[in-house]
């Protein structure tokens, strides 16, 4: 399927969920009945904005990130800027946190909450995980929470995370990884590259692309079925992942 055409079509719908509140890879985008909630930011949701979780995570980065004062971060999707928010508290005034999405909409909201709530540390830049505007070797972390799945060039991005990563820095993305064979009618659903499902690819190959890139010590840090049990032969799964920049 054409890159171009996935990507407006994703640009699309986060345009109207960040206009509008609602679904985008949060499990509110199939049956309530088929999937659990794979996010709970617990007591911390009381400190950043609420504007700022929409609902799309399908986990916690920042939580497994060991993030420390001073550090400077990159989260790739950013949003209405849920990751950026609370990764902004863990690294304190003395540090950084830059945020880069798709989709001016979400930009925008981002922007606005961060100015109406006083975050001086963060950023929000407008741009395409495939070519994004941050320099060479420039941030310790990298975060992302349910996004590299909607990037149609998965080996693209990941070149692009060793590239402005620092020597020895870290990246803990959480994604929709698939296991087994996703049929063609999946793959070419543009609504369902929209919703996490149809991008997602095989686990195993995310982190062999993730080593391609030049990544060690990739561990799974954590992972959860998303939705029940397949039939088919395939399923879809919440997975952590941690790595380092060699």
């Amino acid at each position: 399927m054409d890159a171009n055409r996935i990507k407006d079509n994703v640009r699309q719908h986060y345009a109207i969920t960040a206009e509008a509140g609602g679904c985008g890879c949060g499990p509110c985008c199939a049956e309530p009945s088929t999937l659990v909630r794979l996010e709970d930011i617990g007591e911390a949701a009381s400190s950043i904005p609420a504007e700022a979780d929409l609902g799309l995570s399908c986990g916690t980065p920042t939580r497994s990130a060991g993030l420390r004062p001073g550090e400077t971060v990159l989260d790739l999707g950013s949003g209405a800027g849920v990751d950026v928010f609370l990764a902004a508290q863990e690294v304190g005034l003395e540090g950084r946190v830059i945020g880069v999405d798709l989709t001016p909409q979400m930009v925008e909201r981002a922007r606005r909450l961060a100015v109406e709530k006083g975050y001086a540390n963060v950023e929000f830049r407008l741009g395409d995980i495939e070519a994004m505007p941050v320099e060479d070797s420039s941030v310790g972390v990298i975060l992302s929470n349910c996004v590299l799945n909607l990037v149609p060039d998965k080996d693209r991005a990941f070149a692009e995370m060793y590239r402005v990563l620092k020597p020895g820095g870290r990246f803990v993305v959480s994604d929709i990884v698939s296991r087994g064979e996703v049929p063609d009618s999946i793959r070419k659903d543009l609504t369902l590259w929209a919703g996490c499902l149809a991008g997602a690819i095989d686990q195993e190959a995310y982190i062999s692309a993730l080593r391609r890139a030049g990544f060690g010590e990739i561990e799974v840090i954590e992972s959860r079925a998303y939705g029940t049990s397949d039939n088919d032969g395939y399923a879809f799964f919440s997975v952590t992942l941690r790595g380092w920049k060699r």
